[in-house]
């Protein structure tokens, strides 16, 4: 038979089931399903922008490029072809000289269009609030913070020389978008027209000057930009992502992108086991016409052909339908939440618009085409012996089909193939387990049953009637009950790590170049003001020069954090115990042989670093060898001091060292400050507590999302389980409409529906605690880089759940049986 005849008799069987209604459960789950996916992914998708917009402000664009140089003529020209804007900023270390004082400061000049993303806050008087600046700094003039005037004893208006120039302090600078986390960033700030930079003479030949220059536009172009300008890029030039330069908040955006990807794949989950259970139903309410077809010559192959067109058929309205349907849902959410966030949620990418369909046809492929196999061992003898069904699909081969669809889903959700692997072996073995345990149970119900009433026996032996229907129904529910479950205890250890790294008493002051004898008088006066510090740290300033004797340059890859790493000096420290926020991945902490160093993971990784290798580090010109002895995990979301190399106690012995640390200081408390700084003159005290505002919003940005997209999760998974549960209720009609016609009362009806219901939900409750557990630790240590816990509630608290709300799905199902004469409902059912 040719396909355009197939298509034909499945176009024509599809009006007919549609007519009779034959259709309606299985394309009200896919559209519920593509809606779900939908309305998950586009959220997600524009919360996820949002953020990372917001987060672009770190940057002061959208695409950074650092350098030693200012940059060719026509990159420039580049950008503007693509559409882009561009900006750009000259950062170089001054030291400034008026009335007999002397300060280290970091001067930036930036050009009339900085920043592109965010904005400059700026004061006109020392009492005055800040406000938006508006602009940049006018020719002639310099923005300068307060700790400049009160070092070099100067007042606003007051002429400040930098370089060979003279310049007019204009403003007070109180926050800047991109300040970095380098040593002359974190000095007092001047800020500069890069017109009057010339003028200045500062800039010479050899001069140690950063370049950046930064593009904002279209999100397309500004890939297509990155992709032209790679290639081009020279040794020490890099690109700067706010994932990888600011650690701090690119961890939090790597989070929260992986559960709002995870998120969607959960729902998707949920979406096809409802899919997986209408397409059950449609299966055997066709077994007559199946018979039918095959006494009149079709083959195994006939069947499944036209079913299979009946499905893309159902498919693509379904999915259009749901789509739209998703598009508007979340259009609502995101217009209530609208403002609770600083800026409005951006419009979703193209790339969403279309994946949500896609998921949806690969969800019902997934999950449909398993039960519709059934259809082909359908035997013609049905027509005379109705009593002959089709065999069921074996509850395996069920599995595998919908394991490889949400595979292929969440390797594009996570990106990272043994991540998905390990997330799925996981769920298998859960369920394996579980599915070994069950038959013992179920086996062993009867005995246990034996003296208990006959409510409870008759509502348990309708399980036992259908064991392997009942089978498929737990596993059903349970892996849609862990779905929801997952996403909930993901998104409570998130926020809970969150609060945990930033408290209300985050640290939002470092201290750098203290001396050794002035620690102890430093830390007395903290106590005295009841200010608590993190650890003190002794700072050796060094660079990493070989790793096994290899140049570590060559090793490390273009444009990558590693770069940036070797072609700096770094802060070495060391430290007795390993520092809080920092977690042993390979190795041990100090076996107490000499000259030993633990390395931060990801820069193990992209200098290929291991257990035993040999680093040689230039310290003020005297080398300084080391063996690897562990691999850390560091928390570069907690402003406490981090580091990428900590020696073990003795191996950077007489080098010339200064100590730094971290502490808060309420705003009632900051006059403090003032009689910090004249006690100890040569410190440089560093003022975060912009940045730490700034990333405590996007905290909250995130927390909202996960919230939200949970919400919405939580909310689609009990409407797709009660329809699922819906979906699978017509089979037990049949045998209370008979109980009813020997006798059987309606309170006895009622309470054994609650008892054969509550006990599917129940056992399903135990499958998804197990699955919660055992994928949850996986998803905790490799996707979200959290230590996994154990959630012991889970085992109480699921069963009830399950037991609760698939007891009031199924017990609503069939609430018409006992409202409907027996021979009404035996009449309809086929």
């Amino acid at each position: 038979m040719s396909a355009g005849r197939y298509f034909l008799l499945a176009w024509r069987l599809a009006r007919r089931d549609w007519r009779s209604g034959e259709l309606g459960v299985l394309l009200s789950a896919l559209v519920i399903a593509v809606a779900a996916t939908a309305a998950t992914r586009l959220f997600s998708d524009r919360l996820a922008r949002t953020m990372v917009d917001h987060a672009a402000e770190f940057i002061a664009g959208d695409l950074t490029l650092a350098s030693h140089r200012q940059i060719p003529p026509e990159w420039i020209r580049q950008a503007e072809i693509l559409g882009l804007k561009h900006a750009a900023s000259v950062e170089f270390p001054s030291v400034l000289m008026e009335n007999d004082q002397i300060l280290l400061t970091g001067v930036k000049a930036v050009s009339p269009a900085y920043p592109l993303r965010g904005e400059l806050r700026t004061r006109d008087a020392e009492a005055a609030e800040d406000k938006p600046a508006g602009g940049i700094p006018p020719l002639g003039t310099v923005w300068v913070e307060s700790r400049v005037l009160g070092t070099l004893d100067l007042t606003l208006g007051a002429s400040l020389t930098v370089g060979s120039a003279q310049f007019r302090i204009a403003r007070l600078l109180t926050h800047e978008p991109d300040r970095r986390g380098d040593l002359y960033s974190l000095s007092p700030r001047v800020i500069m027209n890069l017109g009057d930079l010339p003028v200045t003479r500062i800039i010479q030949p050899g001069s140690r000057v950063h370049h950046y220059d930064m593009f904002a536009g279209e999100d397309t172009a500004v890939r297509r930009f990155k992709s032209w300008l790679k290639p081009r890029l020279q040794h020490g030039e890099r690109l700067l992502d706010v994932h990888e330069d600011r650690p701090e908040v690119g961890t939090a955006l790597s989070r929260a992108e992986r559960y709002l990807g995870m998120t969607s794949v959960m729902v998707v989950l949920i979406a096809g086991v409802a899919i997986g259970m209408s397409a059950r139903r449609y299966t055997e309410r066709h077994s007559d016409m199946t018979a039918l077809l095959k006494c009149m010559g079709a083959e195994r192959n006939d069947i499944l052909t036209i079913h299979v067109f009946v499905l893309m058929i159902v498919s693509l309205p379904g999915a259009l339908l749901g789509s739209a349907l998703g598009y508007f849902v979340q259009a609502g959410i995101a217009r209530s939440v609208a403002g609770l966030l600083p800026r409005g949620l951006t419009q979703p990418g193209l790339e969403s618009l279309l994946t949500a369909p896609l998921m949806g046809l690969i969800v019902l492929a997934g999950f449909a085409v398993p039960p519709l196999l059934g259809l082909m061992r359908v035997p013609p003898l049905r027509v005379l012996r109705r009593d002959l069904g089709p065999t069921p699909p074996s509850v395996w081969l069920s599995l595998g089909f919908a394991i490889l669809a949400l595979g292929a889903l969440l390797l594009r959700a996570a990106q990272d193939p043994v991540l998905v692997g390990l997330v799925l072996a996981g769920g298998t073995a859960a369920l394996a387990g579980f599915h070994l345990c069950l038959g013992g149970m179920l086996r062993a119900l009867p005995a246990l049953l034996r003296q208990r009433p006959l409510v409870w026996r008759l509502g348990v032996h309708s399980l036992l009637r259908r064991r392997r229907l009942a089978s498929f129904q737990i596993m059903g529910f349970g892996l849609a009950m862990a779905a929801m479950l997952i996403s909930h205890v993901v998104q409570k250890e998130l926020v809970s790590e969150w609060k945990r790294q930033l408290p209300d008493n985050a640290p939002n002051f470092f201290a750098l170049n203290l001396q050794e004898t002035e620690l102890d008088r430093f830390r007395q006066m903290l106590e005295a003001d009841s200010i608590e510090s993190s650890e003190i740290y002794p700072i050796v300033r060094g660079r990493l020069v070989t790793v096994d004797g290899t140049d570590a340059r060559k090793l490390a890859p273009k444009d990558s954090q590693a770069e940036a790493a070797v072609e700096r000096d770094l802060s070495l420290t060391w430290s007795e115990a390993l520092p809080a926020g920092n977690r042993l991945v390979q190795g041990s902490w100090w076996s107490g042989a000499p000259q030993r160093v633990s390395v931060e993971e990801k820069l193990a990784a992209e200098l290929g670093i291991r257990i035993g290798a040999r680093l040689t580090f230039d310290v003020a010109g005297t080398p300084v060898p080391a063996t690897v002895e562990s691999i850390r995990n560091v928390s570069w979301d907690a402003m406490t001091p981090n580091f990428y190399m900590i020696f073990s106690p003795g191996s950077l012995q007489g080098q010339p060292r200064t100590y730094m640390t971290s502490f808060h200081v309420p705003s009632e408390q900051t006059t403090m400050l003032n009689a910090l700084v004249k006690a100890f003159p040569a410190i440089t005290l560093l003022d975060v507590d912009a940045l730490l505002k700034q990333f405590q919003s996007i905290l909250q940005q995130v927390t909202l999302a996960v919230q939200v997209v949970l919400g919405f999760a939580t909310v689609a998974g009990f409407t797709v389980l009660f329809g699922a549960v819906h979906a699978t209720a017509e089979g037990r009609l049949r045998d209370d409409a008979l109980l009813r016609a020997i006798g059987a009362d309606t309170p006895l009806l009622k309470s054994s529906q609650w008892i054969e219901f509550a006990s599917l939900g129940f056992l399903a409750g135990i499958l998804a605690a197990a699955c919660t557990e055992l994928v949850g630790a996986v998803v905790f240590s490799r996707m979200m880089n959290l230590t996994p816990q154990a959630h012991p509630w889970l085992w109480l608290a699921a069963p009830c759940l399950g037991a609760i709300t698939v007891g009031v799905a199924g017990r609503w199902s069939v609430r018409r049986v006992v409202n409907t004469s027996p021979n009404d409902v035996l009449r309809d059912l086929p």
